[in-house]
Order: structure tokens, then C-alpha cells, then sequence
């Protein structure tokens, strides 16, 4: 019979979800979190959503759903997230999008990945059990290239940077330099694993159409994320 997981040290978990006009998916995503399975781990769970200036309403439907609501009112993607870490609370920090993509039930397996192998950083690839309609050729082309050049240029076998979904200890966010906007996750990933030389794993998880109208996406995003790639190199 398998030993209960003992959380050695961390009690307790922040679930920060950036979400801009994301009122048809909030609130599934927020009910979707396991809480009972993690509270029975151990942990005390706090939800934050990062409200990055909705105006369909996305904030008081998180609230319903049962988060804590952070107001940024700067735009973007980098500064949504900036601002919930800043509030987030918990010893360990998972993320997920608002738009029911990313799995957040896998949440509680993702934390005892962290915990029982040690680790610090645990980023996620969507690429291996990806629904077939939840990413566009173009994107798909797009990541490929991203991916390509994140590890020649830092080494970094990482088959998916431009993932959103994240396990780490919120004690590792004091040896990060997040200076960027739109190409925030691949410079988490790039600061966690290649400047910070956290202990790190990538692990696959499903990943699904979203609900909702994308914010994010097109050449315009993939040509930002490239050309960060190369300064990141250049310039810490």
C-alpha cells in the first residue's frame, strides 16, 4: 500500500490565473480546482484571479466562483502575472489560463511531483496529449520555432516554453530577474532553469480548445517572443 503524502514543508498553495474579458470560462476553471484533494494533502488553498482590466464582468464572476480577485490595470500577459505573484501567499505557486484549457484538476499531482522529487520549478508540455483542435498550425509552427531557439541559445531541453502552466516555490521569485511583458513564460523558464539553476522538471499534461475568444496569439506575438529570446541571451 502507498505511504499518504506528507507535504514536507510547504502548507500552503496559491493558484494564480491572469484573465482579461474571460467571463465564459472563469468560473468553470475556478470550480474545476480540486480543493477538497489538496486541503487533504495539507494544503490551505488560496485562488488568486489577476483581473488584467476586464470589462464583461470576468472579476465579480471569479469572486462568485469562490477567488480572491486582483485588480492590474496595466495590460499584458507579464504584468497580470507580476501582479499576482506579488499577492500570492502560499509557500508553492501553480498557474493556469482562464479559459479552461490547462488541466488545474492535474494541480494536486503536479504539487507532489514538486514535492516528493524536490524539485523548485515544474513547467508543463502540452504538445504530447494535445486535443487536436486546441492549437492552430500556425501556432504550432510558431512554438516549434520558439522551443528550437530557447534551447540553442540556452541549452535548455524544454520541448514546450511557451507553456502557461507552472508548479514552483514562491521562494525561488527572489533570484528572478521577470523584466518582460508577452514573453513571460519563456523567461520564467529561461531565469528558473538557466540563470537561477533551479532543480526542475517538464512534465505532459492535456491541453484543450479554450473557451472564449483568444487574447494572445499571431506572428506579431511569435516575432516578440523571438527576438526576447535573443536579447535574454545578450542582456540579462
Amino acid at each position: 500500500m502507498d505511504k499518504p503524502f506528507q507535504p514536507p514543508q510547504a502548507t500552503k498553495l496559491s493558484i494564480v490565473i491572469p484573465a482579461r474579458n474571460e467571463k465564459e470560462g472563469i468560473e468553470g476553471t475556478i470550480r474545476a480546482i480540486p480543493r477538497d484533494k489538496l486541503e487533504k494533502m495539507g494544503y490551505e488553498v488560496e485562488v488568486l484571479v489577476v483581473d488584467n482590466g476586464s470589462d464583461d464582468g470576468t472579476g465579480e464572476l471569479a469572486r462568485r466562483a469562490g477567488a480572491e480577485v486582483v485588480f492590474e490595470p496595466k495590460p499584458g500577459y507579464g504584468s497580470a502575472y507580476k501582479a499576482g505573484f506579488a499577492c500570492a501567499t502560499g509557500d508553492i505557486i501553480a498557474t493556469a489560463d482562464a479559459d479552461l484549457t490547462y488541466p488545474v484538476e492535474d494541480i494536486p499531482r503536479l504539487v507532489k511531483i514538486l514535492e516528493e522529487e524536490k524539485l523548485d520549478f515544474l513547467t508543463t508540455n502540452r504538445f504530447a496529449l494535445m486535443d487536436k483542435d486546441a492549437m492552430s498550425f500556425r501556432n504550432k509552427v510558431g512554438n516549434t520555432i520558439l522551443n528550437l531557439s530557447m534551447r540553442l541559445l540556452f541549452g535548455l531541453d524544454i520541448k514546450d516554453s511557451q507553456s502557461g502552466m507552472w508548479v514552483f516555490r514562491r521562494s525561488i521569485l527572489g533570484k528572478l530577474k521577470l523584466t518582460s511583458n508577452t514573453p513571460l513564460s519563456q523567461e520564467l523558464k529561461i531565469e528558473a532553469c538557466h540563470f537561477a539553476k533551479c532543480h526542475w522538471k517538464e512534465i505532459l499534461i492535456r491541453y484543450q480548445p479554450r473557451t472564449g475568444k483568444a487574447k494572445l496569439g499571431g506572428w506579431k506575438v511569435g516575432i516578440t517572443n523571438l527576438l526576447h529570446l535573443f536579447k535574454k541571451r545578450l542582456i540579462r
